[in-house]
């Protein structure tokens, strides 16, 4: 269907004429980060810099989620939550827990001996995950392997 701006694009103007403004005020601030980041770059974006704009606003989502639910907004909280789901939509399918730690495996396999610090074992893990699965279930993980 073209680029993941074009999708989101295209569902904004259908929220638009379902007047779905929850989910219409989340695309505007896909289209609104898609337009910063171009700006930012000073080019056209990457299909992987749209996931990357995608990624970090699910993230920043789950973040405001958890601050508010620790102070007791659940008004908020949901908003946030219904926001983090409406831009989840957008992400490639998510990898499970234990397709995680394969990976997480797999890459601390490759790092040298010497060099198995929880940094390099992020980073390793992260350039094989970006996009397909939380980061901070990955830190779990990697933690957890390391420990092992």
């Amino acid at each position: 269907m073209g680029t993941l701006k074009d999708r989101i694009a295209a569902d904004l103007t259908a929220a638009m004429k379902a007047r779905d403004q929850v989910r219409l005020d989340t695309l505007r601030s896909a289209i609104s980060g898609f337009t910063y980041k171009r700006s930012e770059a000073g080019r056209d974006l990457s299909d992987a810099d749209e996931l990357a704009v995608v990624v970090r606003l699910v993230k920043q989502r789950g973040d405001s989620l958890a601050e508010f639910e620790r102070a007791g907004r659940s008004e908020l909280a949901e908003k946030e939550r219904l926001e983090r789901a409406i831009l989840s939509e957008y992400l490639p399918q998510q990898k499970s827990e234990d397709e995680v730690r394969a990976e997480v495996r797999a890459a601390i396999g490759e790092l040298p001996e010497a060099s198995r610090t929880h940094g390099a074992a992020m980073k390793a893990a992260m350039s094989r995950l970006k996009g397909v699965a939380d980061g901070n279930l990955v830190r779990r993980v990697v933690e957890e392997e390391l420990r092992a």
